[in-house]
């Protein structure tokens, strides 16, 4: 009987669906874990704060007394000390994913649902922009601050925060990437037709940016400046796993946050619409796991891996989603996790 239900219910959902419309899509053959991708366990190594006192920190930035910020789950932007205190400073109602300091103090949030927020030192938040020619954005993600003060920001998918997995099933190239001018209050789109723009960061001399294309394991890069100016490409592909946020760090190199390792079920459906869509249609306990496996990379500005740091167990941290680079010592937040990693460079 409940055998029946199952497949009665697949059926008229599969009827009465119309913008679900996933396309196949032949994921390269995973990279080996050898190498510079083979596994280790230096995240475990790292300190471990507020375990149990925080609910998913996704993206992570740290003020100039060393006190760490990020925003939860429930919408707060959460302050954590030096002492380790834990204190909600701010609530934006909704998602806040990617944060920063700007030059004068203000922590510009993207928040998934309100758009791209910006908070001053008493709590306060406004609205700096939350729609593009009329169209509100249904996914703002992460931003990077360039010296000018512009803000480059993603709107990752046009499935809103809550069902990202639909993107992943969908393989449509939904995310863009804008530049916000708050000197103008002029919102410009720089690219768009990406595979879940997710995070992103500038180089050194702001001469490009990197964004992480998420559900096609690869990370592109947009000139903004000399003679590529205006174009993109990809500068690493097939990626070992699921890259979310990165960062820059001062030498100009770059970290990248990965969610999780490859996954192998996941993969082999993607050549499948068919298998897609009655995926989407089954309860989500039966959709594809990710697998509980902290990784974060650095690499140059032409895509060459420099170094891994990694916890195959994800005992200690998994779900990885920003890893921002302060005085050696790495900040790892996560989007689900219950803690903050410090992780000290050797």
């Amino acid at each position: 009987m409940k055998l029946l239900q199952i497949k009665i219910i697949f059926l008229l959902g599969f009827i009465s669906c119309r913008t679900f419309s996933p396309v196949a899509y032949e994921p390269p053959i995973k990279p080996e874990p050898v190498g510079i991708y083979e596994p280790n366990t230096e995240l475990q190594k790292a300190i471990l704060l507020a375990i149990g006192k925080v609910k998913g920190l996704e993206s992570l930035d740290v003020d100039s007394d060393g006190n760490i910020y990020g925003g939860d789950k429930d919408g707060r932007i959460i302050r954590i000390t030096l002492k380790g205190e834990i204190k909600a400073i701010a609530k934006t109602s909704g998602r806040p994913l990617g944060v920063q300091f700007d030059k004068t103090g203000n922590l510009i949030i993207a928040d998934a649902y309100k758009g791209l927020l910006s908070m001053d030192k008493s709590g306060k938040i406004t609205t700096l922009v939350s729609e593009y020619k009329g169209v509100p954005f249904k996914f703002t993600d992460d931003l990077d601050i360039a010296q000018d003060g512009k803000i480059y920001f993603t709107d990752a998918s046009i499935y809103e925060q809550k069902e990202y997995l639909y993107d992943l099933l969908e393989a449509r190239p939904y995310g863009r990437v804008f530049v916000y001018d708050p000197k103008t209050k002029e919102t410009q789109l720089l690219l768009q037709d990406l595979y879940f723009a997710n995070g992103i960061t500038l180089s050194k001399n702001e001469d490009f940016l990197l964004v992480n294309e998420t559900y096609r394991y690869r990370i592109t890069k947009l000139w903004l400046k000399g003679p590529k100016k205006g174009t993109s490409e990809v500068i690493i592909e097939n990626l070992p796993g699921f890259p979310d946020n990165i960062t820059r760090n001062e030498n100009g190199e770059f970290w990248v946050a990965l969610f999780t390792v490859r996954n192998d079920r996941m993969d082999n459906m993607h050549p499948s619409p068919v298998v897609k869509k009655m995926i989407y249609f089954l309860p989500k306990f039966l959709w594809p796991k990710a697998q509980p496996y902290g990784y974060a990379m650095k690499i140059d500005g032409n895509g060459k891996v420099l170094m891994t740091v990694q916890d195959p167990t994800g005992d200690h941290l998994k779900d990885v989603t920003s890893v921002i680079e302060k005085k050696r010592q790495l900040y790892i937040g996560s989007l689900y996790n219950d803690r903050v990693g410090i992780y000290v460079l050797p």
